[in-house]
């Protein structure tokens, strides 16, 4: 194993391993096997708190440092929490294990060496987020010019690896970022570029390619989702000056509403018969459009929340755009409640838990404030670390947050586990 991906002795550790136990050995997992979720909304299942104060050393039950860097958010399935990692300097793509209860590392498994392509200043080798079907834990990589898809068994091992496509950007080389989802037992990916751009499923289990579709050739890092909207499931991706919808079973398409921009980041969100997205290249714009295969834009302005995705509560739907501005409209009519100037610039996406929602910009501040169409009702305001691009998870009343403090060489990523000890 390369030095770069073997844990330092120096690895901290804020653990209270008893009670941490006690926690974990009576209440039933609530996996988040997936980007945004089980609900596709990163809205924490009810009976879920936790604290909304917090800091490196507040409200911890534990932190383990990541070697590497990566924007991947933490995956929680069973025992548990699995990101991905990178390292420029050997050119290693990794994806990680660590004990839910505990934080100890569970596996390291180096996937990739070399290959590396150009990219965005803030993008990086592993940003993508992991998803599992409770066995296997699935990953995607940009790595020599294609897209690898890699999963791991519980211990690391590598179950299969399949070479997806080739993923060639030549206007913008700015990397790759959209996170595969799970359908039944399909693993869906997209990849969306100005020389090739194809939505494929593979079989979760296997690797077997079960259907392909190619789309519009354009730049974009939307993640697909599979939505049960306007009374049937779709599979949803916004970018491309579109949103686009697909069978899930078979990759046909049913619908696209032309609207947005070229390219976006976020991923679509929705209600009962809506389809909500934002996007932030060349031009800005959020739209609502009906899902029914209408066509209807509902409502268009020009809101930019271009990495970060958006939610929908209640009847509301939240924004924070990239300059640090906290939206809330009326879902239906687009009509704006009230926003709220906080601090950008932004990636992470928007989380809801118990009737509160967390809000981190780039620079590891953490708002936390109530889903309220009655104006902006601050909570509370944390601090974690200097860097913060990835979103929270929250599972069985804790919270894992992955940020880095410190820069260039000093700079250390870490997961922190949130919650009340």
């Amino acid at each position: 194993m390369s030095h770069l991906f073997r844990f330092q002795p120096a690895l901290r550790f804020t653990v209270f391993l008893l009670a941490v136990t006690a926690i974990f050995s009576h209440l039933e997992a609530d996996d988040w096997s997936q980007w945004r979720g089980p609900s596709g909304q990163s809205i924490a299942a009810d009976g879920n708190t936790i604290p909304t104060k917090f800091s490196p050393t507040q409200n911890v039950l534990w932190n383990a440092q990541i070697a590497g860097a990566g924007h991947s958010s933490p995956t929680v399935v069973g025992d548990l929490v699995v990101v991905t990692a990178a390292g420029s300097a050997q050119q290693q793509q990794a994806i990680l294990g660590f004990n839910r209860a505990t934080g100890k590392p569970a596996f390291t498994t180096i996937v990739n060496e070399g290959g590396f392509p150009q990219i965005h200043g803030k993008n990086t080798h592993a940003s993508p987020t992991v998803c599992s079907n409770g066995k296997l834990f699935c990953a995607t990589f940009h790595h020599h010019d294609k897209i690898e898809a890699v999963a791991v068994d519980q211990a690391g091992k590598i179950a299969w690896r399949k070479n997806i496509g080739a993923f060639r950007p030549k206007q913008f080389r700015y990397g790759y970022a959209a996170s595969p989802t799970l359908y039944n037992d399909q693993l869906i990916i997209c990849a969306d570029s100005d020389t090739g751009a194809w939505l494929t499923a593979l079989d979760v289990n296997t690797g077997r390619v079960i259907w392909k579709t190619d789309r519009a050739r354009s730049l974009n890092w939307a993640s697909p989702i599979v939505a049960n909207v306007a009374g049937r499931d779709q599979l949803l991706v916004s970018g491309g000056e579109r949103i686009a919808s697909y069978d899930p079973k078979n990759g046909k398409q049913l619908w696209q509403t032309r609207c947005l921009t070229m390219a976006t980041c976020g991923t679509v969100t929705w209600d009962d018969d809506t389809v909500y997205a934002s996007g932030g290249y060349p031009k800005k714009e959020t739209v609502a459009v009906k899902a029914d295969g209408s066509g209807t834009v509902v409502w268009r302005n020009r809101v930019k929340c271009y990495e970060q995705s958006m939610l929908v509560h209640d009847g509301y739907l939240y924004g924070f755009d990239d300059n640090g501005i906290i939206y809330c409209w009326h879902a239906k009519t687009g009509k704006e409640m009230w926003k709220q100037r906080l601090r950008g610039p932004v990636s992470a996406s928007l989380c809801l838990v118990d009737g509160n929602i967390f809000a981190c910009n780039e620079k590891g501040n953490v708002w936390v404030f109530r889903a309220s169409a009655k104006g902006y009702q601050q909570v509370a305001q944390n601090q974690m670390g200097t860097s913060l691009f990835a979103t929270p998870t929250i599972v069985d009343n804790v919270m894992y947050l992955r940020s880095a403090s410190g820069e260039g060489r000093n700079r250390q990523e870490a997961i922190f586990a949130i919650g009340t000890k």
